[in-house]
């Protein structure tokens, strides 16, 4: 980790100041639920045509960064 973290935006003004990929009005966690729910590349950018690759990777940690330090009971089955 460690890379420039250029395409995650904060802005009060959209989506309630969600981070969001380059000003998008798509926030972080949609991509990171949309890499879970489309596990193929192509079927995810068929759905959001707008991500790039970079825009996955930055997402993606992102949310490592922010989950680094929190530990997050799970249920058991």
């Amino acid at each position: 980790m460690g890379k420039k973290m250029d395409r995650i935006t904060i802005d009060p003004t959209v989506m309630n100041g969600q981070p969001c990929i380059r000003k998008l009005r798509l926030t972080v966690r949609r991509v990171v639920e949309a890499v879970a729910l489309y596990p193929h590349r192509e079927e995810l950018y068929t759905e959001y045509p707008e991500l790039e690759d970079e825009d996955i990777r930055q997402a993606l940690e992102f949310a490592a960064r922010n989950l680094e330090s929190q530990i997050i009971p799970l249920e058991a089955a």
